[in-house]
C-alpha cells in the first residue's frame, strides 16, 4: 500500500507519533510518504523520512509571557480560510502525482476534503474533538468549535485516538464520541516504539521539556533561576525554543537530541506541559510529572486533570507560577513513588492496531 501522512507542525507530538507509526508500516513493506511544515517538517527530516513533502501551515499558534494566547493566534491566523485552501491544494496535487491508497491526517484539516474529492479514503488521527476547560467549563465559541470539528471528521472513514481506552484514557476530557459514530472512532493506544526495559533507570536528574514555542522562553528562564537555588540537583532541559539559556553549572540545555528516552530514564521527575505524547512517554518510564498548566490551553489542562486523578503527577496553574511556587510543587512531585507508573496500563500494540485500521480503509478502496 502507498500511504501519505499529513502532519500538524504545532509542537512535535504529532510528528513524533506519526513517525513511530509510519516507520513501523515501512518495516512491514508499505510505501510511506510524509508531509509537514515548520517544526514537524524539520523534525521528520532529522529522523530520516523516506519521502518528505512540504505543505502549507493551517494555523499559527501564538502566545505571550509563556502561555498560549487565543487573541494572538487568531490575529496570526487571520487568513485561516486561505491557508486551509492552500493546504488542501497542496495535498490535492500530491495525491494526483503519487496516487496514494489512503491519506492519514494528524490534526490537519484542509487536505481531508481534497482527498475525498479524488475518491481517496481518509483516516484522521486526533486526541481532541471536544473543547472545554477544567471540570467541563465551556463557552459558546468552544461549543461551536466542538460541533464543527466533529461534523468535519465525518469525512474520515476512521478516526484514530492514539490513547488508551477508557478508563485509562489520558485525553478523556477532550474526547466526545457521538453515539451513532462509535464504530468510526477507535482507541489504539500510543504509537511509540518504546521498551523502557532497554534503558538504565536512574534517579539522577530533573527532566524538563514544556514546549518549543518561542513564547515558552520565560518559563525556561524561571527554571534556570530555580536551578541556581538547588545546586545539589541536576536540571536537564530540552527545547527547540529560540534563545534558550545556555548551559551553566547544574542547568544543562539541549536542542534536538537523537534519543530523548535515555534522558527520561535517568530522571527523578519530569516537568512537562501536558501534551499527550510527552505524558505517555514519561509515564512509561515511571516518572512522576509536574505539569505547568497553560490557562489558555484547555487540552493540556484536561490531560493534567486526568494525570492528577490517576495519582501520577502534580499540576500548577501557570498564572500563579513563581520561582517559589515552582520549587514547592517540584518538591511535592518528587515525593510521588515512581514504580507504580512504570508499566502504563492499557494495550502496548498501538502501532499494530493503527496500521490494521489504515490498511483496512485503504484495502476497501482497492476492491
Amino acid at each position: 500500500m502507498k500511504i501519505l501522512f499529513v502532519v500538524c507542525g504545532e509542537g512535535l507530538g504529532h510528528a513524533s507519533r506519526c513517525l513511530h507509526l509510519g516507520h513501523f508500516m515501512e518495516e512491514q513493506g508499505h510505501a510511506v510518504h510524509y508531509a509537514g511544515y515548520g517544526k514537524s517538517y524539520t523534525f521528520m527530516n532529522q529522523h530520516g523520512c523516506s519521502v518528505l513533502h512540504r505543505v502549507s501551515r493551517e494555523v499559527c499558534l501564538q502566545g505571550k509571557g509563556g502561555f498560549f494566547s487565543m487573541k494572538r493566534t487568531l490575529w496570526h491566523s487571520k487568513f485561516l480560510l486561505l491557508d486551509l485552501l492552500r493546504s488542501a491544494g497542496r495535498v490535492f496535487l500530491l495525491i494526483r502525482e503519487y496516487q496514494y491508497d489512503c491519506v492519514v491526517f494528524d490534526t490537519m484539516y484542509g487536505g481531508v476534503l481534497a482527498a475525498r474529492l479524488q475518491g481517496v479514503p481518509v483516516v484522521f488521527i486526533t486526541n481532541q474533538n471536544h473543547f472545554c476547560g477544567l471540570n467541563g467549563k465551556t463557552n459558546p465559541l468552544w461549543r461551536l468549535l466542538s460541533r464543527l470539528v466533529r461534523g468535519y471528521l465525518r469525512l474520515a472513514k476512521k478516526v484514530i485516538i492514539p490513547d488508551f481506552p477508557p478508563p485509562n484514557t489520558i485525553s478523556q476530557y477532550n474526547i466526545r464520541i457521538p453515539g451513532a459514530e462509535t464504530k468510526r472512532y477507535r482507541y489504539t493506544g500510543p504509537f511509540y516504539m518504546l521498551d523502557p526495559g532497554q534503558y538504565v533507570h536512574e534517579q539522577k536528574t530533573i527532566f524538563a521539556s514544556f514546549g518549543g514555542e518561542p513564547y515558552k522562553l520565560p518559563m525556561y528562564l524561571m527554571l534556570r533561576e530555580v536551578a541556581g537555588r538547588h545546586r545539589d540537583e541536576t536540571f536537564d532541559v530540552f527545547s527547540t525554543t529560540p534563545g534558550l539559556p545556555e548551559s551553566s553549572g547544574n542547568f544543562f540545555t539541549h536542542g534536538y537530541v537523537k534519543n530523548l528516552y535515555e534522558h527520561m530514564a535517568a530522571a527523578k521527575v519530569a516537568i512537562v506541559h501536558g501534551g499527550l505524547t510527552t505524558l505517555h512517554e514519561t509515564l512509561s518510564f515511571g516518572k512522576p510529572v509536574l505539569i505547568i498548566l497553560d490557562p489558555k490551553h484547555p487540552e493540556q489542562q484536561n490531560n493534567a486533570q486526568k494525570i492528577v486523578e490517576m495519582g501520577a503527577g502534580v499540576s500548577i496553574d501557570g498564572r500563579s507560577l513563581t520561582p517559589e511556587t515552582l520549587e514547592e510543587k517540584l518538591a511535592e512531585t518528587m515525593k510521588i513513588p515512581p514504580q507504580p507508573f512504570r508499566a502504563t496500563k492499557g494495550p502496548a500494540n498501538g502501532r499494530e492496531k493503527a496500521m490494521e485500521i489504515i490498511l483496512a480503509v485503504a484495502g476497501r478502496r482497492q476492491c
